[in-house]
């Protein structure tokens, strides 16, 4: 298999990881620079360790821009440098962490408040009264004014509370998680579009020096 040596490590890596210097943009070319200032348009560097140069110079922006990197800045540049999807890593890894009580209470908001729920209960009530007031009149377990019922009711009322706000806390902290997904997402797509519009810039003053040679020689 074919090989070349990177003049930044000197290490030997596949021929299909070269990069010449010369289509590195002026912004990663300086980052490499402060580290190695003999490199220049006619050196080569691997994929790998042009990746490094590109999260360093990210970082770097992040850090200029609002001080130090969070965890979530810090998937977003490795993300970008390595031109990766965030999006199914992001939805993998709030699937996972989640405990055994937050599922608990996921299930118990989505039955709790839905319409299969408060129909049950309407019927489980009515089958209650029917059964002690008319059925099971002579022999009734729970006879007029139910206070059996009334215990009942009473003991999910005081759990009642307890649920909600566990439900409620859960809810907020998926907004949080959501809102963190979408900082994540738009972050990426900022740091993507300004890394295009650098690529855009360095075609163009590329085009203009093939031009000012055309013209010389012509």
């Amino acid at each position: 298999m074919q090989s070349f040596r990177s003049d930044i490590s000197g290490r030997e890596y596949p021929i299909h990881d070269r990069v010449p210097g010369s289509v590195i943009r002026d912004t990663i070319m300086a980052v490499i620079q402060r580290e190695h200032p003999q490199f220049n348009d006619e050196n080569l560097i691997s994929a790998s360790e042009l990746n490094h140069y590109h999260k360093k110079y990210l970082s770097e922006y992040l850090i200029q821009q609002s001080g130090d990197l969070t965890e979530e800045e810090k998937q977003v540049v490795s993300a970008v440098a390595g031109k990766k999807t965030l999006t199914d890593k992001v939805d993998a890894e709030s699937e996972a962490g989640l405990t055994f009580g937050q599922r608990v209470a996921d299930k118990v908001a989505d039955f709790g408040g839905s319409w299969t729920f408060i129909l049950s209960f309407m019927g489980f009530l009515a089958l209650w009264i029917a059964a002690n007031a008319w059925w099971l009149s002579h022999r009734s377990f729970d006879p007029y004014p139910f206070i059996l019922l009334n215990l009942i009711l009473s003991c999910l009322a005081a759990l009642q509370a307890p649920v909600i706000m566990m439900s409620q806390n859960r809810q907020d902290e998926k907004d949080r998680e959501r809102a963190k997904k979408d900082y994540m997402v738009n972050l990426k797509s900022e740091l993507e579009i300004r890394m295009l519009h650098e690529k855009i810039d360095h075609l163009i003053s590329e085009q203009q020096g093939i031009r000012e040679q055309l013209n010389k020689k012509q």
